[in-house]
């Protein structure tokens, strides 16, 4: 969603400028053109007002200018205000940006807030509605936001189906969350939310309510069907059904010897006799590599040949293996997708954290730090993997203060960062140094720059000294 406010952001600024440059080849001057006027107006300097109203109108010879200059202000663009609201969309601060809309539509009374806009801080207030009563086991309040605001129910936000569905389930409701499985099914034309949404749906259906959804299925993806084949019969052998018919295209679709899967999120342990598998591999699309080889490349840290192992890999316990392979190899946009399955509870609630705790990872290894401390907030992560998060999150914030010279915020960044970690690294402590000079506390800078020229003297230290005498 980040890079599609940004390219929105972008455009909406674009058409404002493609707009001032039409308007100042015609006859009237643009709200750019009148921003020195607006304040020399405002301000009372009636002598600079003058000199550049002449200029205005030696530059736009045909324009009727008002009687009244201070009506001129009212014609400014809130092109600032815009982009503002939309950042703060972007970086989950709804009740900021629904604040900014108001105050910029007051403020500029010709102006209202475009659609598209309204239309990202509705569903953004509504997805976060949604977790609220999602995470509270809510499901009447879940059920009742997603059907004011179906938005937040489409294919490219399916875990919200899945979540309502689950809380349906455990509200006793098993055919509303099997109709909304169905629902998923009939509309996501991607295999693998189809896949997932196939075995979610699993645990709530009976074998004729399974043939059906599988039947649904196959008609949404008529070329998926030996994928679908071979889920089917690793489905139905959970449940005792060890058909030999069945057996057959699972080893057509993985391309190696004929096995039956068990099911990945359950201990063999925990399955009826009947049900258990007959191997414990897990097999991989296209390549026939066991589970235990993958794990076993990732102890040693062979990330390449982990990675190697499950490329295409579509079960869910492969897939968060190579999650962390790929990670690895910094490489954190395929950890994000691979880590997905996972998260969304497939292999149980401490793996789901798990690959949660990865994900978050992945997110500030792409610098997304506030979309990290935002899954990391609804997480429960162990106090080690809380603490590592955490330290990265005001690292990345304390440093972000500091770029936009917001000099106190990255004090107290930093600061709390010392406090977490019990220490500072060289580089943070050097600029938190500077940001204390920057405000003019060139005590507590010379303080800290003296601490570290005695450590290890340097050209940075040494020039800090010296800034801070």
């Amino acid at each position: 969603m980040r890079s599609d406010l940004r390219r929105l952001s972008g455009l909406t600024l674009s058409l404002i400028l493609a707009g001032g440059l039409a308007l100042a080849q015609g006859s009237a001057p643009t709200p750019q053109d009148l921003e020195a006027l607006n304040y020399y107006v405002s301000n009372g300097d009636s002598r600079a007002a003058d000199a550049e109203l002449r200029r205005l109108r030696a530059q736009f010879p045909d324009w009727d200018v008002p009687s009244d200059l201070t009506t001129l202000g009212q014609q400014r663009s809130p092109a600032a205000e815009i982009d503002r609201i939309y950042r703060q969309i972007a970086a989950g601060d709804l009740t900021e940006a629904r604040q900014a809309m108001d105050e910029t539509s007051r403020n500029f009374p010709g102006w209202t807030p475009p659609p598209e806009m309204e239309r990202l801080l509705t569903t953004a207030e509504a997805q976060a509605a949604f977790d609220a009563a999602a995470s509270a086991g809510n499901a009447g309040a879940a059920i009742e936001i997603a059907r004011r605001t179906p938005a937040i129910l489409r294919c490219d936000r399916v875990n919200n189906a899945w979540r309502l569905a689950e809380l349906q389930a455990a509200a006793g409701q098993k055919a509303a969350a099997l109709q909304s499985y169905r629902g998923v099914i009939a509309s996501c034309s991607g295999l693998s939310e189809v896949t997932a949404t196939l075995e979610k749906a699993e645990a709530v259906a009976s074998d004729a309510e399974l043939v059906e959804l599988f039947r649904l299925a196959n008609a949404q993806l008529p070329g998926s069907g030996p994928a679908l084949k071979a889920l089917e019969t690793r489905l139905r052998a959970g449940r005792g059904d060890t058909a030999p018919e069945a057996s057959a295209p699972v080893a057509a679709a993985t391309g190696g010897a004929k096995r039956t899967p068990g099911r990945s999120a359950v201990a063999e342990a925990d399955l009826p006799a009947a049900g258990r598998p007959r191997t414990a591999g897990v097999t991989r699309s296209g390549g026939g590599a066991e589970l235990s080889a993958v794990r076993a490349a990732a102890q040693r840290g062979d990330w390449r040949t982990c990675t190697g192992l499950t490329s295409g890999a579509t079960s869910a316990d492969m897939l968060y293996e190579r999650a962390w392979c790929v990670y690895n190899l910094d490489r954190p946009l395929e950890a994000l997708a691979a880590f997905e399955p996972a998260a969304s509870g497939r292999l149980g609630a401490q793996v789901a954290r798990d690959a949660r705790f990865g994900k978050t990872l992945a997110l500030l290894a792409l610098k997304m730090t506030e979309e990290a401390a935002r899954l990391a907030a609804a997480t429960d992560l162990t106090i080690q993997q809380r603490r590592e998060v955490e330290a990265i999150i005001l690292d990345q914030r304390g440093v972000r203060a500091y770029q936009l010279k917001e000099y106190r915020r990255a004090i107290a960044f930093l600061t709390a960062y010392e406090d977490l970690t019990g220490g500072l690294r060289r580089d943070l402590a050097i600029m938190r140094g500077y940001a204390y000079l920057n405000l003019g506390k060139r005590t507590e800078a010379k303080r800290i720059f003296t601490e570290l020229n005695n450590q290890l003297a340097t050209p940075e230290t040494r020039a800090g000294l010296n800034a801070s005498r």
